[in-house]
């Protein structure tokens, strides 16, 4: 058994730790409800966005031609575009670690789908900790600086110009995005989800889970609902009128639901990230209090030990006297 000095030492550094991931705990709380109103103050417009989005999708498929470049799929996909958002810190548990995994799936995933054809995977990074894809052996095209908490949505436009112009120019036959989706202060979702084409038909579980989310509501039978109520009771349908011409339309709005989506997609993960970080020093300090109250078991257990072996040496030196 260790000395008495020695456990209290260790029980002092404990102590001082867990001050410090108490400190974190209550840094991350603060940051996560932050992080929370603005993921409630968006996730509404950002998913009427994608509904927009959707129908343009299926007024594409409905007519058999390109109402957009940016709606239209290819006939072979060779090349993915990956953006993935990690955390720039670790002490967030498991956070980037499941996203990472998540990926890696999805591109497992739809390499078996690619019938015979390699499918080649390359990704734009919003978090340091997103660089551990690169042991996978995969392709980093850019690296952008994520903050704690987005405040604007600018500060996604150069990863939406990056994708939007190499999707547009042939280079990236598909885009995603990979974030973890943020339910609630213990339950986050790691998603993979297309944003370029825009495709509701997919049934891929790892890479059409666009419409699949209970909580927005919209999917290829809500769409299909939505459409009947705009049909006269002769059965004409309504079609969209785009003034000064939908390519001019389609070229502002598109990009910009775009960008939103990507906005979206970060706040999501900064509320993830800020409740995952503040679960995991939660755990922490409940773990170095507990550590605590063994040492103190310890160190009294070695100083009764301590007490009585000076006892019995007491006893011993006066019955030696006494003879």
């Amino acid at each position: 058994m260790s000395s008495t000095k020695d456990i209290k030492r260790r029980i002092k550094s404990v102590a001082n730790i867990k001050k410090i991931t108490k400190a974190m705990e209550m840094v991350a709380a603060s940051k996560m409800r932050r992080a929370i109103e603005q993921v409630l103050k968006t996730r509404t417009y950002a998913n009427l966005s994608w509904e927009t989005i959707l129908n343009l999708s299926q007024t594409m498929e409905n007519k058999n031609e390109p109402l957009h470049l940016l709606l239209a799929p290819r006939k072979k996909v060779k090349r993915v575009g990956i953006v993935l958002i990690t955390s720039n810190r670790g002490l967030c548990g498991g956070f980037n670690t499941a996203i990472i995994n998540k990926v890696k799936d999805s591109i497992e995933k739809h390499q078996a789908l690619g019938e015979n054809i390699e499918v080649e995977a390359e990704f734009v990074l919003m978090g340091k900790k997103g660089l551990g894809v690169h042991k996978h052996g995969h392709k980093i095209v850019a690296d952008f600086v994520k903050l704690d908490l987005a405040t604007e949505s600018k500060e996604v436009v150069p990863v939406a110009k990056i994708i939007i112009d190499e999707f547009l120019n042939g280079y990236y036959d598909k885009v995603m995005v990979a974030y973890t989706d943020f339910v609630n202060s213990l339950k986050h979702i790691p998603r993979v989800k297309q944003i370029l084409p825009v495709d509701i038909d997919l049934e891929d579980e790892y890479l059409g889970v666009v419409g699949k989310d209970s909580r927005v509501g919209i999917d290829k039978e809500f769409l299909k609902e939505k459409q009947k109520k705009h049909k006269s009771k002769e059965g004409i349908e309504y079609d969209y009128i785009f003034e000064p011409s939908p390519k001019e339309v389609l070229d502002e709005m598109i990009p910009r639901l775009i960008e939103v989506q990507l906005y979206q997609a970060l706040l999501e993960s900064n509320a993830s990230e800020h409740s995952a970080r503040m679960t995991a020093m939660h755990q922490a300090t409940d773990a170095a209090e507990d550590l605590v109250d063994e040492l103190n078991l310890y160190y009294n257990k070695a100083r009764q030990a301590g007490i009585t072996s000076e006892l019995a040496e007491i006893s011993a030196g006066a019955a030696a006297l006494d003879n």
